[in-house]
């Protein structure tokens, strides 16, 4: 059972590492013509975009993700706008959570200052003349309610970003920002349909509230599948 002082107790990711420490770049190297400096640029800054969005302990609280928001290309302004209003005003179809986690303050605070990540990054010749990099990553947060009973709970996120460090010769692009492609997410222990902009844990002394799960039980710790999830379902975790 998770405390306060082992608030990671009973879960895999108690062997996981804190933080920003689980997000190992892989070594460098050119792909094709673009040189190891600019794949060793492209690391770093998924990195940064991945810690800014998910580690950053101001984003975690509820906090607009500046430095996330800093590594993307601003000549992506559809996408850029998009995120804009899922942060201004949040929706069912505007809803930051599916590329940043952020809790209510007002509702839940977390449990000391780690978050156990674990994951892998991979690397390959861009479409935009530059390289392309894939993040994979998990991490778990240890959340307590901001009033009431002292029950802790974990809020699972698994988050998987397709991003491209572009070539400024070639494209209409902004020197060392990345373009977001794709980015998919599972989150586990989480009400699936409240859309305010914020993570939302369940605590086991609480009343199941909201509909009924319509999905499969999913353990939320294996990363040995892909997400294939149905956006449509809201299932259930096997454990948190």
């Amino acid at each position: 059972t998770p405390t306060l002082d082992k608030p990671f107790a009973g879960s895999p990711a108690l062997r996981w590492a804190d933080g920003e420490t689980g997000i190992v770049l892989p070594e460098a190297k050119a792909v094709g013509p673009v040189p190891e400096e600019r794949v060793r640029q492209a690391l770093k800054l998924t990195k940064k975009l991945l810690v800014g969005a998910n580690l950053d302990p101001k984003t975690v609280r509820g906090a607009r993700p500046e430095a996330a928001l800093s590594v993307l290309d601003p000549k992506q302004p559809e996408l850029l706008d998009e995120l804009d209003t899922a942060l201004r005003t949040p929706s069912e179809k505007h809803d930051p959570v599916t590329l940043f986690s952020r809790f209510d303050p007002d509702e839940v605070r977390p449990v000391g200052d780690v978050v156990k990540t674990r994951g892998r990054m991979t690397f390959k010749k861009g479409t935009h003349g530059g390289v392309a990099v894939r993040a994979d990553y998990t991490f778990v947060y240890p959340v307590v309610r901001a009033d009431g009973p002292v029950e802790v709970t974990r809020t699972i996120v698994r988050r998987v970003l397709d991003v491209e460090l572009a070539d400024p010769a070639q494209y209409e692009v902004t020197q060392g920002r990345l373009l977001l492609l794709e980015y998919d997410q599972e989150i586990g222990n989480s009400s699936c349909d409240v859309h305010d902009g914020y993570l939302h844990p369940s605590f086991s002394s609480s009343e199941p509230t909201g509909a009924a799960p319509s999905g499969p039980t999913t353990d939320p710790y294996d990363r040995s599948r892909d997400l294939d999830r149905d956006p449509d379902e809201c299932g259930t975790v096997s454990r948190t």
